[in-house]
């Protein structure tokens, strides 16, 4: 069996996270053949992967949406799109009618673009976005609607005239651009196509533009729009929807996804990695605090060090190490580091990537202190090695932390709001000053782990899954089941 694997702004660029989770996948199923479909945002990355590739994966294709910037145009066309075509592009920037893949695909997939300036060029689109501006956004300005309208769609309309790969199972994990894209590749070659959703793409990309700079005023909603008319392309288009937990499923009904295509697989860790490190110890020395994060926008690191400024007031020998990748983001690894220089903070260090299973018997308390999140692999990993968390309520984290309704093994750490520093602090403190607390905690984590967070768990769940996927022979409706 061939599984396309569909990744974005993640895999093989990218070390944690959604990346950690695609290697782990590969590695666990030797006998299934994997190709990777990346995008990412920039050409310099091309080649630069921050994994070895398993020997079951035989190709990455790497596409990169800043080489639109490069793409030659003819100019404007005249009548180069029929009236089926048109009311469907009408319908994409509009974002509210279901789209049939396969017309998109008769628009895009044709020889006689040789880029997407070419459509977008054409007098027959440029009517279609006269049209929807007098229709719903005349109360802005064309000039700038016209612009963001051109930011938003050349980089979907770039990526489905692009060559895919055949398999015989595409999986998508995430919707956006590459669960489009993952449509399309399985109606091109009638295979089914399966999604993996790990945080909510669409709310995650609100987040994003609503603290954006970049979107401005009333454009921002435009954007966010668009985005979740993304995710409900690629709703449609699967089979399959898999996400974490209960929760995610939840909003994705809530977001248009049909109910009967979601199932539920939880993440899954490698605890052997960490059976060398031992139970915490009441040391007696100053309280060590870890976070194992990549130092981005959405892992809000700018609330750790304002927590940890208040924890220093009650702990003045308190240590913090940031233990994540420093390269994805540098104008956000500046602010980090310029926001730790003006609350004089001590005793704060920021390791880059490293080696978890060296750096986690130091720690006495680790911190999650996200703004969106799906089911961490970083909680997770920490659990398997001893230790306590505090989290934001993001994702599945409650249910980490706290456990579900058939869950009564107890509390393994705090979780605190979103962005409460304050309250972040005050249960960093807590933990610290009380060591049978911490133990507690740290046992019941690794226990919760144990029974339902093993990779052997994770890896058996794919395994079935494929091979469903396979079962559905040939090609199948996107609403099959």
């Amino acid at each position: 069996m061939k599984v396309c694997l569909l990744t974005e702004g993640s895999y093989p660029y990218v070390v944690g996270g959604v990346a950690s989770w695609v290697q782990m996948l590969m590695e666990g199923q030797p006998d299934v053949e994997f190709v990777i479909y990346s995008i990412g945002a920039e050409s310099k990355d091309r080649g630069k992967f921050k994994y070895k590739l398993p020997k079951n994966c035989t190709g990455v294709q790497e596409v990169f949406l800043d080489e639109i910037l490069s793409l030659p145009s003819r100019g404007m066309r005249e009548n180069v799109l029929t009236e089926a075509q048109r009311e469907t592009l009408y319908d994409l920037v509009v974002g509210e009618k279901p789209i049939d893949l396969a017309a998109l695909i008769d628009i895009f997939r044709q020889k006689k673009w040789k880029s997407p300036l070419d459509i977008f060029m054409a007098s027959d689109f440029f009517d279609v976005i006269q049209r929807v501006y007098r229709e719903r956004f005349d109360y802005l300005p064309f000039t700038d609607y016209f612009w963001t309208m051109r930011s938003m769609l050349l980089p979907l309309f770039y990526l489905l005239q692009q060559d895919l790969p055949e398999a015989d199972v595409y999986h998508s994990v995430a919707t956006g651009y590459c669960g489009v894209v993952g449509g399309v590749a399985a109606t091109v070659y009638q295979k089914p196509f399966m999604i993996t959703e790990h945080g909510i793409y669409s709310r995650e990309r609100e987040a994003e533009i609503i603290k954006s700079d970049w979107a401005k005023g009333d454009f921002k909603s435009v954007w966010i729009q668009y985005f979740y008319h993304l995710a409900k392309l690629a709703y449609e288009a699967a089979n399959h929807v898999y996400t974490l937990f209960e929760l995610n499923a939840k909003i994705e009904r809530d977001l248009g996804c049909a109910p009967e295509k979601i199932g539920i697989v939880p993440n899954g860790v490698h605890m052997e990695r960490f059976s060398g490190i031992p139970p915490l110890e009441n040391h007696g020395g100053p309280i060590t605090i870890g976070a194992v994060v990549r130092v981005v926008p959405i892992k809000d690191i700018v609330t750790l060090l304002r927590a940890f400024f208040l924890v220093q007031q009650e702990l003045s020998d308190a240590k913090l190490y940031v233990m994540g990748n420093l390269e994805e983001d540098p104008d956000y690894v500046a602010l980090a580091r310029r926001t730790a220089k003006t609350l004089g903070l001590r005793n704060v260090e920021f390791t880059g990537s490293i080696n978890v299973v060296e750096y986690l018997p130091r720690m006495d308390i680790l911190v999650l202190s996200s703004i969106s999140e799906g089911q961490p692999l970083s909680v997770l990993e920490g659990f398997s090695a001893h230790r306590p968390y505090v989290t934001t309520d993001v994702g599945c984290c409650r249910e980490l932390i706290y456990g579900d309704s058939q869950d009564d093994l107890g509390t393994a750490g705090a979780v605190v709001a979103p962005m409460d520093y304050e309250a972040m602090a005050e249960e960093i403190v807590r933990l610290a000053r009380d060591y049978e607390l911490r133990r507690d905690m740290a046992a019941v984590g690794y226990e919760r782990t144990k029974r339902y967070y093993t990779y052997e768990r994770f890896i058996t769940s794919y395994q079935k899954i494929y091979e469903q996927e396979r079962r559905l022979g040939g090609w199948q409706a996107s609403d099959s089941n």
